[in-house]
Order: structure tokens, then sequence, then C-alpha cells
């Protein structure tokens, strides 16, 4: 008997394609939540931005420190090492429990909320080489300390617009003899140390960045700092060391864009503020003419102005760095240019006219001023004597038919007589049969 085979495949599609999908969804999740590095706005440093070093508590230098920046200090008690020596400040001013060291001790604060509380999009360990080389972000360090092993570099690759906030829960401490090496542009400028304790950096470290620690710094002897060291509540510490600022870093505002143009009422308007700085700065305006607006961002001033007049503007530019830049500006709006409505020049439509038409009556003048001809009288002579007259001329009368003209004419009129006489009598008697009748 027959029998009826099929083949079957060597492997199931089915489970193949189930495969695929949880492999697709894996990877989707995976990728989901893999660190992406993307950049992040500028810190806003406020009153602290001219600060190399500020402390809550104390600061206090041993060594020839040299420090670009001002020193400041608020709420605390002392700075010692700068007045009379060993330490040295260049660029800047001491400020010990002054109304700018506090008002900088007020931007620090809010500086530090801001960083705490962006989102990382990274969780690194500065101990593990692979984690090592940092793109634009805000990364949070995996454990409750951070440590960059001596020796060690730590990259940071970018432009110049790039940020790096790091996050620091506890303690940061940067080893001895670590470096810290930028690509492509980025600078130290931009990289933002937000430590929930304290901060370390051990001898001989060539150090980058902000430090914002919410107690105490400490740098040991001959390390350098490209940034700042900004204590909230405790004391900052130092040996030794140089803190320098990128030039770059800290560039203060100045409006350079010359007086606005004028406004008219009910035309659209615009005018750039601009400025020069780093950061870029942003603007605030006192009041602005009716219809008119600025752009925080861009400083362009727009808009459709509706009321006439003159307003007086002041324009600031703040960026961070002290001091802000202010400019003050006459905005003249005038009044909306009358609109006369163009003149069409009407031609008359020519109509034809007819000069009447006078009748020529025979014998009158039809022409103003001209002269009635003279009416010359012809003497009849009789038929019967033409022959006489011709004769006594010396000549033949000529024939021109007007011989036969009489007597038609008197046979006509006789006939007409008779026709007259005649019915006359037939009227005659028949009003006298209707009398008699």
């Amino acid at each position: 008997m027959a029998r009826s085979t099929s083949s079957r495949p060597l492997f199931s599609a089915r489970p193949v394609l189930a495969g695929a999908v949880v492999l697709g969804v894996a990877a989707a999740l995976a990728l989901s939540t893999a660190p992406s590095a993307r950049a992040v706005g500028l810190i806003d440093l406020g009153d602290a931005t001219s600060f190399a070093v500020l402390g809550g508590q104390t600061v206090t230098n041993t060594g020839v420190s040299v420090v670009q920046g001002d020193v400041g200090l608020s709420p605390g008690t002392s700075i010692t090492g700068f007045q009379g020596g060993p330490g040295v400040v260049t660029d800047g001013t001491l400020h010990a429990t002054d109304a700018l060291a506090a008002r900088a001790q007020a931007s620090l604060q809010r500086a530090y909320e801001q960083s705490a509380s962006l989102s990382p999009q990274a969780s690194i360990s500065l101990a593990d080489p692979a984690d090592r080389l940092l793109t634009p972000g805000v990364y949070a360090t995996d454990g409750v300390d951070a440590l960059l092993p001596d020796t060690a570099a730590l990259t940071f690759a970018g432009d110049a617009a790039s940020t790096w906030v790091i996050q620091v829960p506890q303690d940061l401490t940067i080893g001895s003899g670590t470096s810290m090496v930028f690509t492509g542009g980025a600078s130290g400028c931009n990289v933002f140390w937000q430590v929930g304790r304290s901060a370390t950096i051990g001898g001989g470290s060539a150090f980058a960045g902000t430090v914002m620690a919410q107690t105490s710094i400490s740098v040991v002897a001959t390390s350098t700092v490209d940034g700042r060291l900004l204590a909230r509540t405790g004391a900052v510490t130092l040996d030794t060391t140089r803190i320098v600022r990128d030039a770059s870093c800290n560039e203060a505002p100045q409006i350079t864009s010359s007086a606005p143009t004028d406004a008219t009422a009910g035309t659209p308007y615009a005018f750039t503020v601009t400025a020069t700085g780093s950061p870029t700065p942003t603007f605030t305006s006192t009041t602005l003419p009716a219809g008119l607006s600025l752009d925080a961002t861009t400083g362009v001033i727009s808009g459709t102005p509706t009321t006439p007049g003159t307003t007086t503007v002041t324009v600031t530019a703040t960026n961070g760095v002290a001091p802000a830049d202010t400019a003050t500006y006459t905005i003249t709006t005038l009044e909306a240019a009358v609109v006369t409505p163009p003149v069409v020049p009407v031609t008359p439509p020519v109509v034809p006219v007819t000069p009447p038409v006078t009748p020529v009556v025979p014998g009158t003048p039809t022409t103003p001023g001209a002269t009635t001809p003279p009416v010359t009288t012809t003497r009849i002579t009789p038929v019967a004597d033409r022959g006489r007259v011709a004769a006594r001329d010396g000549g033949a009368l000529a024939y021109t038919g007007s011989e036969a003209t009489l007597p038609l004419a008197v046979g006509a009129a006789a006939l007409l007589a008779g026709l007259a006489l005649v019915l006359g009598t037939r009227l005659r008697r028949r009003g006298e049969q209707q009398h008699r009748g």
C-alpha cells in the first residue's frame, strides 16, 4: 500500500521568528537605556564667576600660591596667607565677608542646586579607564565617592560650546600626578564638578574645571587648577597652588550696537542689540514702546509699534561674568504716514455737436453780413412787338418755344371756368328741387 509522505524542515521558522523578535526588543531596550552624551546649558555662576577661590568658613594658604581672580570668604572668619604673603592674588581682589562675597555665596548656592538637579545621562567610574573619555553631557559617579587614580588622565572630547557636569554624591579625590586633556576645542571653562561633601586634589596634578563643594576643598602642594575652587560652608586650603583662568572663560559682556533706528506706528519694526562676551550674553530691558518686545537670547527688539512717541529704554547684557553691561537707547515711534489716494485724470467724453440747419429761403441771405444782390427788372416785350424789336435791333428773333405757352394757359382757364359754371348750375337746380319737394 502506498503511503504519502511529507518533508519537514530541518528547523521551524516560528521559533526563529520569535527569537528575532526577542532579540529586537532586547536591542531596543539596550539602546534606550544606553547613556547618551548630549550637551547641557552652561551653569550660571552669577556673582561667583569672578572668584577663583571662595570659602564659607576660612581660606588658608601655605607657600607661594598664585591665584588669578578674586579670593573671597562669606560668612566665615578669616583669609590667611595672602595679605603680606606668601600667597599672591593677580587680576583680582580679596573680599573678606563683604557684600560681594555674600552675593557670590548666594550665586554659588543657586549654581550648585542647578547642577544637582540635572538628570545624568550616564553613570561612570573614574577608576575605570573605559570611563575616562567623556563627551559633553551630565554624568553621575557610580559610588558615593569618586576617585581618579594617580597619574591617570581624564579626557573631555567636544568643542568650544560643549559643557560637562559631573555629579559626585559625597567626596571627590583626584590622585597625584593626574591630568585632564581637552580635544576638539573643548575647554575647562565648561567643566563643573558638583560635590556633595568635600574635594581633594593631589599634589602635582593638573586639574581643570569649577569645583562646587558643599563643604570643603583642599589642594596639595604644587598642583595647578585651571578653573575655580568654590566651597559653600567649609574651608578652602591651598599649598603652593597655582590657580589660573583661561581668558576665554571669563569675558564680561559688552554691548556693541549703535543707536536704534526710528519706528513707525503700524509698521513692522526690528532692531538687534549686539554684545560680546563669553559665555554668550543674554538680554533684558526696561519697558519698550507698545507693540515691541525683546528676545532675551538673540537681542532682537521686534514687533509692530502702535503708539507714536518717544521711549527711553535701558538694555542690560549679562553672562555670569561681572560686570554686566547696560546701554540706554531712545526709540522714537513716528506717526503713520497719511496716504493720499492717487488722482486719476478723468477725460470727459467728446459729444459731437451738430449745428442746426437753417432752411434756405430764396432771396434771404444765409451768411451773416452778406449783401442781398439787387433785383434786376426785365421788361417783357409783347410777342406782337418782338418782330419790330428784333428788326429794330438788327437781328432775327431766336425761337425759345414761349409762343405756345400763352394760348395753352388761356385754354386751361376757360375749361376750368366752364366746369365751374356747369357744377354750379347743377347744384342750384338740385337745391330748388329739394325745396319744392
